[in-house]
């Protein structure tokens, strides 16, 4: 026999059984989110971790919904977005993000998505996963070195951080917790620091009346004007356009 037949078969083998089977594994997975959408962003698969997560409780519950059915809208706007852009052809590979949990704490997520092709090699929807790095051990790769001051940041990220304070906490010099963090995260800890405060201005934005400038503050924003220029420049949108879409 010979070993390069081996793939063929194995590809046989596994072709051979229903997908509904391998679906199921994935409920094995207690600390990654799974799910499964179609061109129109409407869930088609979700493994338990994921309607548990969402509170959606049993898949057949969860089954045709799209995330502004169940997230918070800021939330669902983006996910919604990234969906397009999968379609469009963009991967998203171990993007770091924070996510609601149904407690309403804010923690650490880490997320992949990718387009899914019919046999024609048509893009017909999307897939992803979603890893909670507070209970799974992808914290002992590049992470690892820089747990501290991820969580540091996560409590803090609406207050002034500095950055050689962060540096402290590793017992680096801040020119290597900066080199650790573009290794990582492919982002310094200002850029990441920045982008957890324009995400927390999008849910102000949406779910209170607050002027802009307060939003700004309240964001860890100190002027009002750069909170302004850089919601623009991250979001292709001003603050109060992208409030007003939501009205």
């Amino acid at each position: 026999m010979s070993l390069f037949s081996l793939p063929e078969q194995s590809d046989a083998f596994l072709q051979s059984m229903p997908a509904a089977q391998w679906l199921k594994m994935y409920d094995l997975l207690t600390d990654v989110l799974v799910w499964v959408k179609d061109s129109h962003s409407r869930i088609q698969y979700a493994n338990r971790a994921f309607l548990e997560h969402t509170g959606l409780g049993v898949l057949e519950q969860a089954l045709g919904k799209t995330d502004d059915d169940f997230a918070p809208r800021h939330i669902a706007r983006q996910f919604l977005a990234d969906d397009q852009k999968v379609l469009e052809g963009e991967m998203i590979n171990d993007r770091l993000e924070m996510n609601v949990l149904r407690s309403g704490e804010l923690h650490w997520f880490t997320t992949s998505k990718r387009a899914l092709f019919d046999f024609d090699g048509q893009r017909v929807g999307t897939c992803g996963i979603s890893r909670h790095l507070h209970k799974t051990s992808i914290m002992l790769g590049p992470l690892a070195s820089i747990e501290k001051p991820l969580e540091h940041i996560r409590r803090n990220f609406t207050q002034p951080i500095p950055i050689n304070a962060l540096a402290d906490l590793c017992h680096v010099s801040v020119s290597a917790l900066e080199r650790r963090f573009r290794k990582a995260l492919g982002k310094t800890p200002k850029q990441l620091i920045n982008q957890l405060r324009l995400d927390n201005a999008r849910r102000l934005l949406v779910e209170t009346d607050l002027p802009v400038y307060l939003v700004a503050e309240q964001c860890g924003f100190s002027d009002a004007n750069y909170f302004s220029r850089q919601f623009l420049s991250e979001y292709a949108e001003s603050p109060s356009s992208f409030r007003q879409g939501f009205r």
